[in-house]
């Protein structure tokens, strides 16, 4: 299976930012990887518009409702209708700057994937919580939590991206050591939580993913791609990560 690739690019970009990304990226993309991009909503279409057929486009957030009266709010119904692909789900920005949480994500988790979207569920630890040697614990109760009573008719298209917090727009990063530790312990709770599916479930890592220090994190066992803010943003850095110079 190739390596996964996901842009998210956060709460940036303009019309003119994200055509002219895609006019760099299309012209040198050789499909060495899937690629996708996660832009925001507004620029949902015109992304979808832009990219090369290969590539996926999908949102950075959903609700848990497929539609109502809900001002405001991302149905994943709506997104799938328009041609998105998946979602992410659970990022750290969300969990500590809108409150959410393991236990209440797994409503948009289940609703996402029930409405056919591939869903990219985000685990991770803060420095404090790293250093109280929590990490594995705490990440396997956000995975229990988050992934509780799924439908095993949807499976395949749940994706796991690890994201130490501590490494999330500080320039820090994970030793490929680090980060394989935690992404062979999510395989493991996936193996057994769901036996059929553990073991080819992708799992990606999230944070400072660089072109300098992708190939050794990709060189990792569990290490099935990365979800890449910040160097997600230029076209030649997206292209480095996906193979292409």
């Amino acid at each position: 299976m190739k390596k996964l690739m996901v842009g998210n690019w956060k709460m940036n970009k303009t019309v003119k930012d994200c055509a002219e990304f895609f006019e760099a990226f299309n012209k040198s993309f050789t499909h060495k990887c899937d690629a996708w991009i996660a832009s925001q909503s507004i620029h949902f279409p015109l992304v979808e518009e832009l990219k090369t057929p290969t590539m996926k486009a999908g949102l950075q957030n959903c609700s848990e409702h497929v539609e109502g009266a809900y001002t405001g709010e991302v149905s994943p119904r709506a997104l799938k209708d328009m041609n998105g692909h998946f979602v992410i789900l659970g990022h750290s920005e969300r969990r500590q700057y809108f409150g959410e949480t393991s236990r209440g994500l797994n409503a948009k988790v289940r609703t996402a994937l029930n409405e056919g979207l591939v869903v990219i569920y985000c685990v991770g630890e803060t420095l404090a919580e790293r250093d109280a040697g929590q990490t594995l614990s705490l990440i396997e109760d956000q995975l229990h939590q988050g992934l509780n009573d799924l439908s095993r008719a949807n499976l395949d298209n749940l994706v796991i991206a690890y994201e130490p917090v501590w490494a999330i727009g500080t320039g820090k990063t994970a030793t490929p050591a680090q980060a394989q530790e935690v992404h062979a312990h999510i395989r493991s709770v996936l193996k057994t939580k769901f036996p059929a599916f553990g073991a080819k479930t992708r799992i990606l890592y999230g944070g400072s993913v660089k072109p300098d220090n992708v190939q050794e994190l990709l060189a990792q066992k569990d290490i099935d791609g990365g979800l890449v803010g910040g160097a997600s943003l230029k076209a030649k850095d997206f292209l480095a990560l996906c193979g292409d110079k």
